[in-house]
């Protein structure tokens, strides 16, 4: 059983928390926190845990052997960056760094300790998601032509990290792991309208080499309240709406067919509007599928599908 402690028990920390607790295959022996008061909450639900306020100080208890860090982004990199030094095995809440120089020290570190590193990309281990990626793997969809992803609400507005650095793993990494590729070309305009130094609107655009696109748009100052993510293809196209309760996939069966030998343009395009498909998602929650994975890499030696090259 792994002795895992967790730093930061705030807005998404307590999630960890929780997850880890209600796992078999680890036990929940630490919380570390910089604020006295988070920690004595986190107490009075897991009485029999180990508090810290220091991470140097957790991370030197030789009964901790792997980590998961929910801090703010911006100190992602120094409290993964000591963890590793102490031989402990790290997951990280997204983004993995700031910086790509940061991010690739830590791989080396991790390497080199032989130690995992995760990054909390969790939208990977989303049902739908792996459903998708079947439908796209079986052929279903047929040639995958573009991906849009919008991911908006109105706040959370926060300081330390912009809309992008705080939405769009999500919907990068959702991206990348479709077209199982990395762009060849990226551009982003963003825009603080709340605060000028912070951007609370994000457009971006990324192209790969085989023409395919993808396109986020990411915001914390919007009337809509909206997770979704549309995937088309020259067969089909599938949508994830993360916001509906149960009905999380539809599979549009239209499309455009192009017909060979005819003289006019309008001769040679057909609209095609078939069928929608609601499959049946056999729903699990992502972070306890994420953390589960974890915990099963550490024990079977395996690398983690969001390593930090991920």
């Amino acid at each position: 059983m792994i002795q895992i402690g967790v730093i930061g028990t705030g807005y998404w920390g307590k999630n960890l928390v929780r997850v880890f607790d209600e796992m078999p295959e680890a036990n929940l022996y630490a919380c570390c926190d910089a604020s006295e008061s988070r920690l004595l909450q986190v107490q009075k639900s897991y009485p029999d845990i180990r508090m810290f306020t220091s991470t140097e100080a957790m991370v030197k208890d030789d009964e901790v052997e792997a980590v998961a860090i929910a801090t703010p982004s911006p100190t992602h990199f120094e409290v993964a960056k000591s963890a590793l030094q102490a031989g402990k095995h790290v997951y990280v809440e997204k983004p993995l760094t700031l910086r790509s120089d940061d991010a690739e020290a830590l791989i080396s570190l991790a390497r080199k300790n032989e130690r995992h590193l995760m990054v909390g990309h969790l939208l990977l281990y989303h049902p739908a998601v792996t459903s998708i990626k079947g439908l796209i793997a079986s052929g279903e969809l047929g040639d995958i032509y573009y991906v849009y992803a919008q991911r908006l609400n109105l706040g959370i507005v926060r300081k330390d990290e912009n809309a992008w650095w705080s939405l769009a793993p999500h919907d990068i990494s959702m991206v990348l792991y479709m077209f199982d590729s990395v762009p060849n070309t990226v551009s982003a305009r963003g825009e603080g309208y709340l605060r000028h130094d912070n951007q609370d609107v994000v457009f971006a655009n990324l192209g790969f080499s085989d023409r395919r696109m993808g396109q986020i748009h990411v915001s914390w100052l919007d009337p809509h309240k909206m997770r979704k993510i549309t995937v088309v293809g020259s067969r089909k196209m599938v949508v994830f709406d993360d916001m509906e309760p149960t009905e999380k996939i539809r599979i549009y069966d239209k499309g455009v067919d192009v017909t060979l030998g005819y003289k006019s343009y309008g001769d040679a395009i057909t609209l095609r509007q078939g069928d929608i498909h609601i499959p049946q998602i056999d729903m699990a929650e992502p972070l306890k599928r994420e953390c589960e994975h974890f915990i099963s890499c550490i024990n079977n030696k395996r690398d983690p599908l969001t390593d930090g090259r991920n």
